[in-house]
């Protein structure tokens, strides 16, 4: 009998963590028995000061990696900010901030890529920029791809992989939209992140939101993992009001589509796992980013129970949809305690 298809389990490990300590996180993470997080707030000394992790000190990048030595954790992704600030100087009602351009590439897009070199990982997680609102994304499709071509270039050359993620609100708030923005960036080191509960919650039923993962597919390069059930209730009129979002659930239970989904990707994995390894990517990443307990414009909470619970509820959907995957084992536990 063929192998399965297999996937990289991961997570957001600060939403397992009540007080978003390292300590807190690395512990969930082990318990739960996943190998691999992509750092996004964390108290590292755990004196009560959270930090994203593109602001550490080298000294708290330091402990923060003998964390990682201590736990058995590796790096999937920086989970950055990149591209979530105003694309015009537009005063458009929203708290959405503008920075000028080359301000931010020597500011926000230096700090995450050296955070990426010091945590070794080749992968950043970032955005497509808030258009005016009020505005059509598609009218702003050749600024938001000039920069992010110029930002995923800087990436290249310090052998990084640049991953625009699917959300409301920004240019690439679609999968057709981020399927152009690949098009028109056309750098091998741009991939799409694809995360069906972020566009559930712009009220889109689940086959919608299945053609929306398959235009982004000839670009895919990892995936979050939430779900989110549709309030008829929560109109939205231009923009998504993402701090009034709160239905979202384990990813077997929402109108993300994600059996339908995982079914579709266990055919498509040889494929992008091919295209990845060129770019010294080790797999394919589903990424839990349940927001369980609560989520908002720059991250989510779903505790250590909830974590618990959406691992869980992606693991037996994988077994369901026969695609592959590992959890620690006792085999693990003796390698790293030297046994």
């Amino acid at each position: 009998m063929a192998a399965k298809p297999s996937v990289i389990i991961s997570a957001f490990a600060d939403e397992a963590a009540n007080h978003r300590t390292a300590l807190e996180q690395m512990t969930a993470l082990a318990a739960i028995g996943i190998r691999n997080y992509s750092p996004r707030f964390i108290d590292v000394l755990g004196d009560g000061k959270i930090e994203h992790v593109t602001e550490l000190s080298p000294e708290k990048l330091e402990r923060l990696k003998q964390f990682h030595a201590e736990y058995g954790v590796r790096v999937t992704s920086i989970g950055a900010r990149v591209g979530k600030v105003k694309l015009l100087n537009v005063d458009d009602g929203s708290h959405n901030k503008f920075v000028p351009f080359d301000e931010y590439l020597a500011g926000e897009v230096a700090r995450t890529i050296r955070a990426a070199k010091a945590l070794d990982t080749r992968l950043i997680r970032g955005f497509s920029f808030y258009h005016p609102r009020g505005t059509k994304p598609e009218a702003h499709l050749d600024q938001a791809a000039a920069q992010i071509r110029t930002i995923t270039e800087i990436c290249a050359k310090e052998g990084l992989v640049y991953g625009l993620e699917i959300e409301p609100n920004l240019v690439g708030e679609t999968g057709p939209l981020l399927a152009e923005l690949a098009k028109r960036v056309d750098h091998p080191n741009m991939v799409l992140i694809f995360d069906g509960g972020n566009v559930a919650a712009q009220n889109k039923n689940g086959m919608q939101v299945f053609e929306e993962y398959k235009a982004t597919l000839p670009w895919l390069g990892w995936m979050h993992v939430k779900d989110y059930r549709i309030d008829q209730s929560l109109v939205w009129e231009g923009a998504v009001d993402e701090e009034r979002l709160k239905n979202f659930v384990p990813c077997d239970e929402g109108d993300s589509a994600h059996e339908m989904i995982f079914r579709d990707l266990r055919e498509q994995l040889p494929t992008i796992q091919q295209r990845l390894q060129k770019l010294g990517i080790p797999g394919f990443y589903l990424e839990t980013e349940p927001h369980l307990k609560g989520g908002g414009q720059f991250g989510g909470f779903s505790g250590p129970d909830g974590m618990g619970v959406a691992v869980r509820a992606l693991c037996s959907a994988l077994d369901y949809t026969g695609i592959d995957y590992s959890l620690r084992t006792f085999a693990d536990i003796r390698e790293l305690r030297g046994f």
